[in-house]
């Protein structure tokens, strides 16, 4: 199979039908195999009414709904895990992103020797102060923190080689960073396109200013899990000799000044340094106790399921 386009969606029923024969007439004009995975997660209308209507009609139609909203990331786990195709292209369903360039993505990757391609939109119709701006800034952070050199990271048209969507773990809301996921897991030949970006045509989008205060937080999350997620004392132990190193230095300080200079000065407890070396010591054994916590519970970690799956469709 060429392609596999994987969409999550959430109370996306008016668009869908639309999006479907769009796809449909792309891939049938371009005689590419394909399937189109819908990825319901968790939606309150008639959004997966209209995907078991659609996978009768078309065989290339196939849908997992969830049981509740999980997220945007489990959904595309979910798409990734039943992905059969070469090329694994992903999109939204509110018809912002467009199929048309959907050869375009594919032959970058089967090519061009790319094993991800983000898509850029370079121009937007979105509200300049509620999303252009906030987006422009954490993209500049992403880049900045990540070392991936995209210009929009959050566009959810992307093409993947198949391999790199088999070997990532998207979790959480890590749907952000997928590329960086990807860099993480070896598969570093990045690209970019731009891309046309539509305004949306039905409904209203279901993401608030919100997203980008938890998305600069999974930034954090995510410098933190590439540089220390399989070496965690390597972070906290460097800290503990940090400050213990500070607290025993005062400590040696206030026992040197008190047996050998002010021998009949202030007691020790009635100086500030005192309480510098005891509260620097205290925070250097913590740092130790949760470099080993965090060894402890990576080498002990269950495989958990993140989603629970309601309905599949299409899928043999």
């Amino acid at each position: 199979m060429n392609i596999s386009v994987v969409i999550p969606l959430l109370n996306e029923e008016e668009s869908l039908t639309e999006l479907h024969d769009w796809i449909a007439r792309v891939m049938q004009s371009n005689r590419f195999s394909y399937e189109i995975i819908f990825i319901d997660d968790g939606s309150t209308d008639g959004s997966w009414k209209i995907i078991s209507e659609l996978s009768l009609k078309d065989h290339n139609v196939k849908g997992i709904r969830f049981l509740r909203n999980f997220g945007k990331s489990q959904a595309l786990h979910a798409g990734f895990e039943k992905a059969q195709g070469d090329v694994v292209i992903t999109m939204d369903a509110d018809l912002q992103d467009n199929p048309d360039e959907i050869p375009e993505l594919y032959k970058m990757i089967t090519s061009d020797g790319f094993d991800l391609v983000s898509g850029w939109k370079k121009k937007r119709y979105d509200a300049i102060i509620k999303k252009n701006l906030p987006s422009k800034l954490f993209n500049w952070a992403a880049r900045k923190t990540s070392g991936v050199k995209l210009h929009d990271f959050n566009c959810g048209l992307k093409s993947y080689r198949k391999a790199v969507v088999k070997h990532i773990d998207v979790n959480g809301e890590m749907h952000r960073y997928i590329p960086v996921l990807a860099k993480n897991a070896g598969f570093s030949n990045i690209g970019e396109k731009v891309v046309k970006h539509q305004a949306r045509k039905y409904g209203e989008t279901k993401f608030g200013i919100d997203r980008f205060i938890h998305g600069f937080l999974d930034l954090i999350t995510i410098w933190f899990l590439s540089r220390f997620g399989k070496r965690p004392m390597h972070l906290f132990g460097a800290l503990g000799v940090i400050m213990l190193f500070i607290g025993f230095g005062f400590a040696l300080y206030l026992g040197v000044d008190k047996l050998f200079i002010h021998t009949k000065g202030r007691l020790i407890t009635q100086r500030p340094e005192f309480y510098i070396a005891l509260i620097t010591m205290v925070i250097g054994t913590q740092f130790f106790v949760a470099g080993f916590l965090g060894e402890l519970i990576l080498r002990n970690r269950p495989d958990k399921r993140r989603y629970l799956i309601k309905n599949e469709l299409n899928f043999s």
